[in-house]
């Protein structure tokens, strides 16, 4: 018996029809890392099922397994929406390296601006420079977070020369290459096993948002955080909503039209808005916490703006390597994302 026949307690399908009516009822099973409480359940995944199921007169029910609830870990998703196990998966793209090597451009220092609303409008409006990292898959909507800036639970970052020695836990692989910039060390980490990491010190902290802070109750674990002037942040991660391509293709003409309605373009101003509304939350726990936060000076900043220079242009040299033309998608995002700002 398959994870997905455990969850539903049913015999089969992700993609159930209902053969008692006349209409096609579905129901669809999604799959996620984190535990309901954080902000992409309870605001953003639960409500777009909802409004699925609303459009759709009832047709559509999106049953959610949050917290790796169907089995597993975060960096099978991939393969659980790849493979039918789901029918809709929200992952974090860095969990599956060299999967998606034309979108993590928009994972990059100094060319994610510090948006979240940008960068996803970008990412949507770029799906065909994107698309052949999504060949096995249906993509619904792309999104970013708002961006990464240094967590610290032992020491306080205030020059380029602080970081020197740190273990932070790293969103992916580019991240890990700014944390080397740094001279400090990346550990490659699923974000829920970040609390423990720092609490036994595994870890001396993260590069990571103010978003997640009240779901894992960095709170309580952070003393400093460290952050680029004028909003800017040390690049960001890269999520997406997927669907089963055999689960999407199935559906009929109607109930298909009620989820293209609410992906790629559609939706993705009103979801970077709302991952740039996230971030307050976790302001004001820190803040409340006596956590205290460092904005780096225009001189310390330009230290680590030059190391992320170079993060780039390493990005570029390795995908350009395996044929894919690394300056034009850099020089793409970033006119996609000033764009998406005007």
């Amino acid at each position: 018996m398959n994870q997905l026949t455990k969850f539903l307690g049913a015999t089969g399908l992700g993609l159930m029809m209902s053969t008692a009516a006349m209409a096609e009822d579905v129901t669809l099973l999604m799959h996620h890392f984190l535990p309901p409480v954080a902000n992409a359940h309870k605001v953003m995944l639960q409500p777009w099922a909802d409004r699925v199921a609303e459009q759709s007169n009832g047709q559509i029910t999106v049953e959610i397994a949050p917290a790796m609830a169907m089995g597993g870990k975060p960096n099978e998703l991939y393969g659980q929406v790849r493979d039918g196990t789901a029918d809709i998966v929200w992952t974090l793209l860095g969990y599956t390296p060299g999967v998606f090597p034309r979108s993590e451009v928009f994972e990059l220092p100094l060319v994610h601006a510090g948006s979240a609303t940008d960068t996803t409008i970008a990412l949507n409006a770029s799906m065909d420079l994107l698309a052949e990292d999504f060949d096995d898959i249906h993509v619904l909507f792309l999104h970013s977070h708002d961006g990464n800036l240094i967590h610290s639970a032992t020491k306080p970052v205030r020059t380029f020369e602080d970081a020197a020695g740190l273990k932070l836990r790293t969103p992916g692989r580019t991240g890990a290459w700014v944390i080397e910039g740094m001279g400090a060390e990346p550990v490659g980490l699923p974000v829920p096993a970040l609390p423990e990491a720092m609490a036994k010190g595994v870890v001396d902290g993260a590069l990571t948002t103010y978003e997640i802070v009240p779901a894992l109750k960095l709170q309580e674990l952070d003393k400093y955080t460290t952050e680029l002037p004028d909003g800017g942040r040390f690049g960001t991660a890269v999520f997406m909503l997927a669907m089963n391509k055999d689960a999407y293709d199935a559906l009929p003409d109607d109930l298909r039209a009620v989820i293209d309605a609410n992906s790629g373009t559609n939706v993705a101003a009103e979801i970077g808005a709302m991952w740039e509304g996230f971030e307050q939350s976790g302001v004001d726990a820190l803040a409340a916490a006596g956590v205290e936060n460092i904005v780096l000076s225009e001189a310390e900043a330009a230290k680590f703006n030059a190391q992320s220079e170079a993060v780039v242009q390493r990005w570029i040299d390795e995908v350009t390597a395996k044929g894919i033309d690394g300056a034009a998608l850099v020089d793409q995002a970033r006119a996609a994302i000033a764009a998406a700002g005007q």
